[in-house]
């Protein structure tokens, strides 16, 4: 499955903990987003300065670029309490109603997956984001009667990895929304530099830049990367990950120099092999794969194509030259229409 991929972006339930040990606490230890982290930075100083909430932010980009961190970061800049819940975890709208009449002033809620809210709950959302209520209905029948409850002044905190699915009314509601990139091996390895010295684990500049540059621009996958790289080292070496020992773990787990693993290198395999190189529909992709569609679209492609090894056609996906020429394979080029003559290099 996808979540036990060593380079999957998405955090398995059992590596939640070390990760939270390996989270930054102020903006002044969050590495990367630059932009993101500056445009916050003024949020917060204006929200301080007017002793008022920060306003409600959307988060939105590939996972594991560090959204849950950075809230975490905000709530503790602000001084207030972080409630954590996500989409799929709010059934109903009694369940949401319940969130929301826990928080305090100042409180931020961070919903993850924000877009796979559910119509009713969404609709709860909006008078609670704009007005700080919540409308009840109370009885049945016609006997019924709307009731407004006064919320305290509060922060909604979104995110999500597939901005194109929250429908226009909720992310109006956002008064600042921002996108999150991913990240250069430079940030990366300052990343590796900090979470090694958090691990205790001595590592040279060579060794850390190597864990750095495979981790496909990913805080979380590098350190998942350290993380083996330092078991391997602490058994086949004396402890210390040199650019030989990096070389050596990565090698043995199958992560090639790009970051690439065996379930991408399946993926370009199967448009090129099966569908002579594209394009092919994603449902169709999804099952030759045996994959989740959803998982096509957030864990592999963003990678692939920010690597130039895949391109979105209105007629499917297609693998480019660049993901033949990595993959070893004789590189056709044809006519998508089919009028065209075949060139083989």
């Amino acid at each position: 499955m996808t979540e036990e991929r060593l380079v999957s972006p998405r955090s398995g339930e059992d590596e939640q903990q070390i990760e939270k040990s390996l989270r930054p606490k102020r903006l002044g230890e969050f590495i990367g987003q630059e932009k993101v982290v500056d445009h916050l930075r003024i949020a917060i100083a204006a929200a301080q300065g007017r002793s008022e909430p920060l306003d409600h932010t959307l988060l939105y980009g590939p996972p594991g670029l560090g959204k849950t961190s950075l809230a975490g970061v905000l709530a503790n800049e602000m001084g207030v309490n972080l409630k954590i819940t996500s989409g799929p975890a709010i059934e109903r709208a009694g369940d949401l109603a319940a969130v929301l009449t826990n928080l305090q002033k100042g409180d931020i809620l961070f919903i993850d997956e924000i877009h796979r809210l559910n119509r009713a709950v969404e609709e709860v959302m909006y008078p609670a984001m704009e007005d700080f209520a919540l409308d009840l209905m109370v009885g049945k029948g016609p006997s019924a009667r709307s009731m407004r409850l006064k919320l305290p002044p509060f922060t909604v905190i979104g995110a999500t990895t597939r901005l194109a699915l929250l429908t226009s009314p909720l992310r109006d509601r956002f008064g600042s929304i921002h996108r999150m990139e991913f990240y250069s091996d430079d940030a990366l390895y300052e990343i590796v530099v900090r979470s090694a010295s958090i691990l205790s684990v001595e590592a040279t500049k060579d060794g850390a830049f190597e864990v750095a540059r495979r981790a496909r621009g990913t805080p979380r996958i590098v350190n998942r990367l350290l993380r083996r790289v330092r078991d391997y080292a602490q058994v086949k070496g004396d402890g210390i990950i040199t650019l030989d020992i990096a070389q050596e773990s990565l090698a043995r787990l199958e992560v090639d120099e790009l970051g690439m693993d065996e379930n991408d290198r399946r993926l370009l395999r199967a448009i090129i092999d099966l569908f002579n190189g594209g394009p092919v529909g994603l449902s169709t992709l999804a099952a030759s794969l045996a994959e989740e569609v959803d998982a096509i679209e957030d864990v592999y492609e963003p990678f692939l194509l920010q690597l130039g090894f895949l391109q979105r056609t209105p007629r499917g996906r297609v693998a480019t030259r660049r993901a033949y020429d990595h993959l070893g394979i004789a590189y056709v080029e044809r006519s998508i229409e089919g009028g065209g003559q075949a060139r083989m290099w």
